[in-house]
């Protein structure tokens, strides 16, 4: 079993496991995703989110998207993933494990006070696994999400002002005062 960081050249392989990922959430309609995007926010000038892809026996078998963020009350940063997916034939040997494993040794080397991620609630097979190596559900905290239009509205910009999902993102980024 091999884990690296992915490179540019492996955008088609994590779309493609993001599409294998969204099949089994039941909500492939939800991908938006491109090559272009991925292409962009992950492996662009300003991408902030970082990728990383298990092989087992030198067939690629899943991915891994994380990203740092940071908490205020420890006053540290924090290993937030996104995403992470074994495909069916290489489940059950480890693959999933050897990520979480190397994502942890990436949050103690970068410093991180805690190593995030959130689970679809039927997911049980998951869940007993986090339970299994030590995670604890964060029962009291409800996750709240705005995008599209509803996102376009409360940031007070037209659809067209907002432009479409395949636009650069902006280099800098000012936000108004809150009033």
């Amino acid at each position: 079993m091999a884990i690296r960081a992915a490179a540019v050249g492996d955008v088609p392989l994590i779309l493609g496991f993001i599409r294998e990922l969204a099949i089994f959430e039941k909500a492939e309609h939800e991908v938006t995703a491109t090559e272009g995007h991925i292409r962009r926010t992950l492996f662009g000038e300003d991408a902030r989110a970082r990728a990383l892809l298990c092989s087992v026996d030198g067939t690629d078998a899943g991915f891994a998207v994380y990203f740092f963020n940071y908490s205020t009350w420890q006053g540290r940063p924090g290993l937030y993933l996104e995403d992470l997916y074994v495909s069916p034939a290489y489940r059950d040997q480890g693959a999933g494990k050897a990520m979480l494993q190397h994502l942890a040794r990436l949050a103690v080397a970068n410093d991180c006070g805690r190593f995030e991620w959130s689970v679809l609630d039927w997911n049980e097979p998951a869940i007993q696994f986090y339970r299994s190596i030590g995670a604890v559900a964060m029962d009291e905290w409800v996750r709240y999400r705005l995008t599209g239009d509803a996102l376009a509205r409360f940031a007070g910009v037209s659809e067209t002002e907002a432009g479409p999902a395949s636009a650069p993102a902006p280099r800098r980024t000012s936000v108004p005062p809150a009033g």
